[in-house]
Order: C-alpha cells, then sequence, then structure tokens
C-alpha cells in the first residue's frame, strides 16, 4: 500500500508531525506552499488566518506534484484555524479527488480539541470513513510524552493498516 503525506505548517508544528508519520510510513511527502504567504506573527497571523479559513478560501499554491492515482492513504495533516482546517488543505482538496482513497488525519493546534476540525477536514475531502485521527498539541514547540504517545499511537494504527 502506497500512502501520501500530504500537510501545511505555518509554525513547524505540523511539519514536525507530517515527518515523523512519513518517515515511519516510508510515505511520500508532499508540502503544501501557498503562493502568497501568511503572516506568521502577532495580530496579523491570527486575523488573516483566522478569516482565511473562515471565509473559506482557496490559495494558489506552489506546484506540489500530487498524483491520487498513486496511493492508497492519503494523511492530510493542518494546524487548526478558527476550529477548521487551513486553507492551502481546502486548496489540495479541491483539486484532488479523495473520495475513493483511506485518508487519516493529524490536527496541530495550541490547545483544546480538533474534533471540529478533523470533521470539517473529512467531510470535505468526501471520505466516507477516516482510516485514523490525532489531535496534537504544538508538538514542535511543547514537546511533551502525551504528544509523542499520541502521535506513535497513531502511526501504529496506520501501520496495523498496512498489513
Amino acid at each position: 500500500m502506497k500512502t501520501a503525506v500530504v500537510y501545511y505548517s505555518l509554525e513547524g508544528n505540523t511539519r514536525y508531525a507530517a515527518e515523523k508519520v512519513a518517515d515511519a510510513l516510508e510515505a511520500d511527502i508532499i508540502e503544501l506552499v501557498p503562493k502568497k504567504a501568511y503572516p506568521d506573527r502577532g495580530f496579523k497571523k491570527f486575523f488573516w488566518g483566522g478569516k482565511a479559513a473562515t471565509m473559506k478560501d482557496k490559495p494558489e499554491l506552489e506546484p506540489y506534484g500530487f498524483d491520487s492515482s498513486k496511493y492508497d492513504l492519503v494523511v492530510l495533516c493542518t494546524p487548526v484555524w478558527a476550529g477548521t482546517f487551513t486553507p492551502p488543505l481546502r486548496t489540495f482538496l479541491s483539486e484532488n479527488d479523495l473520495s475513493s482513497k483511506r485518508v487519516a488525519v493529524v490536527a496541530s493546534s495550541s490547545g483544546g480539541s480538533a474534533e471540529k476540525c478533523i470533521s470539517r477536514l473529512m467531510e470535505a475531502a468526501g471520505a466516507s470513513s477516516i482510516a485514523a485521527q490525532v489531535s496534537l498539541v504544538d508538538p514542535k514547540a511543547r514537546p511533551s510524552e502525551e504528544n509523542e504517545k499520541l502521535l506513535n499511537d497513531f502511526i501504529d494504527e496506520l501501520g496495523r493498516q498496512k498489513v
């Protein structure tokens, strides 16, 4: 089974998790990069990121070279912005049909539940079921045993499904 890990990361927390998943599953990793970067500090970061997520923006992305026919499993990794997934993932999902794929989700936030984000992401992906999901709290910025355990359990669950 061939796996792709597709992610967008503003501050590196989601990148950290995506790289760990890709390494452990020997998966292809695809970073989504908007042509116009989002602010990454202060009030502007929260204002523009939250507005873009709430308004369901679909920013233009740098070329990312994804062919869904090559993959059985797609792991979508996103920060949580305003209770939902990021606009670069929204663009990716509008450009790629994942309805026949197994989909898993990694959501990272600065605290709180990512259930709404994961639910919205699965709905946008057109996925009828989720292979696995995990919600992490700033896995790079605030390393913890709990985050590592959650991430390892997620990877183990996907690994068991490969057999």
